[in-house]
């Protein structure tokens, strides 16, 4: 890493020789490894080494930026007098800057690095395991495929402005797709297990049978009929209600004013109780960092408490839009989730005469200015509390104002994605179908 911050500091003073005011470079190093394997057969295996950076120079209120695929000394000069040159031609932007950024934290407390790079052959066991463990259940007529990985990057950010930080991150990751039944009547179904280290990494053979099991759940589905009802949100696609959240309170679009949530600041947004988090530290986070993109400290913030909507995401331009200061999240969120709730996923159905289970999304029409929600799905019928038969082609729709306040959480949340949530229940929302 110390070539890295030389490299860094060589490339900060070609952009002040150059002519700018202030500078800043992002430089990540990263090598990747992968198989891929079907039907007992290895497909492919591939090795990839990156090496990439980013500057952005500002002159007075004026900037620009460059990026390069390749981090070469003898190019630096070149790639700093491109950005001063663009940017002494580009319009003034009153509200961007490069902030003043504290000393970054010791990153070794996030645990982000499993520095041990496994081998092809561990790699392979692993996809083999997975694909053997879903071909091996019964009723699973074809595959396509298990993939293994393993990836390590470096990455660093460094400022004019006293700035430099860095950290490194590792990820291993698992996946199986199983499919079901013949002809037009197959179905397929995945699981996977993402970590940054080995040693949680879920069992492949465990995650290639739970693709198999949902493959054959969904034989034969039904297409429902159009009603209002209960619509139960399994925690692979509840993550998807924070996306809309998280676009909805960046202050971006609310500076814009293209947000259907603009004007809910400090007001309730999701019924009593509920608490929604970004938590930047979390020990071996599936997206956990010290710092963000523009160098400010990660710290665990709650973005709704008791369903009040307490603040926006804000990076230091959108803050400066509004008038507010940055919460450290340039580049986004990272370890977003839902806090869950008490009820146990059964219990949370047990009530629904008739409701649906959505295990699937396909397409999306969120309109992010009114809220309004549709979405193709697929799933399963709940009746009397309790899965009944796969149900597909249909469209779930409602509006993301009402559906957020009438949401409620089971309690099985699992850190998996980076934005997660747990079993989530909506009531009220129409299904169209049949």
């Amino acid at each position: 890493m110390s070539a890295l911050l030389d490299q860094a500091a060589a490339l900060l003073a070609a952009a002040k020789a150059a002519g700018a005011d202030v500078a800043e470079t992002v430089m990540s190093t990263g090598t990747a490894v992968s198989v891929q394997r079907r039907l007992g057969k290895i497909e492919e295996t591939e090795r990839a080494e990156s090496r990439e950076l980013g500057l952005r120079v500002f002159i007075g209120k004026r900037s620009a930026s460059v990026s390069a695929s390749a981090i070469d000394p003898a190019a630096f000069t070149r790639l700093a007098e491109q950005a001063v040159a663009m940017a002494r031609v580009v319009p003034e932007d009153i509200y961007a800057e490069i902030p003043q950024a504290p000393a970054p934290m010791d990153v070794k407390s996030l645990d982000l690095d499993d520095p041990v790079e496994p081998s092809a052959e561990i790699l392979i066991a692993r996809a083999a395991a997975a694909e053997e463990a879903a071909l091996a259940v019964p009723g699973i007529t074809n595959s396509e495929g298990a993939s293994a990985s393993w990836s390590r990057s470096d990455f660093l950010l460094a400022t004019t402005r006293g700035f430099a930080g860095f950290y490194t991150r590792s990820n291993h990751a698992v996946s199986a797709t199983a499919i079901a039944g013949a002809g037009t009547e197959m179905q397929r179904d995945y699981d996977f297990s993402s970590v940054a280290h080995a040693a949680d990494l879920d069992d492949p053979a465990a995650l290639g049978a739970k693709a198999a099991e949902r493959a054959l759940a969904r034989l034969r589905p039904a297409r429902p009929k159009t009603a209002r009802l209960p619509v139960v949100f399994d925690p692979r696609v509840s993550n998807s209600m924070l996306g809309h959240l998280s676009g909805a309170i960046h202050g971006a679009s609310v500076a814009r004013g293209t947000s259907f949530l603009k004007e809910s600041l400090g007001k309730p947004v999701f019924a009593a109780g509920l608490r929604i988090i970004d938590d930047p530290l979390r020990v071996r986070g599936r997206r956990s960092r010290p710092f963000d993109r523009e160098g400010q400290p990660g710290t665990v913030r709650a973005f709704i408490v008791d369903g009040v909507l307490t603040s926006w995401i804000l990076d230091t331009r959108s803050a400066n839009q509004l008038g507010l200061k940055t919460t450290g999240h340039a580049g986004g969120t990272s370890n977003f989730y839902l806090a869950p709730g008490t009820l146990t996923p059964a219990a949370l159905m047990a009530d629904i005469a008739e409701g649906l289970y959505v295990t699937e999304m396909l397409g999306s029409s969120v309109n992010g200015i009114t809220g309004d929600y549709s979405r193709g799905a697929a799933g399963f019928m709940i009746r009397n509390g309790i899965l009944a038969e796969p149900v597909a082609e249909f469209t779930i729709a409602g509006n993301l104002k009402d559906m957020f306040l009438h949401l409620t959480p089971a309690d099985d949340l699992v850190f998996k994605r980076g934005t997660d949530a747990p079993t989530l229940r909506i009531e009220g929302m129409t299904l169209a179908g049949a």
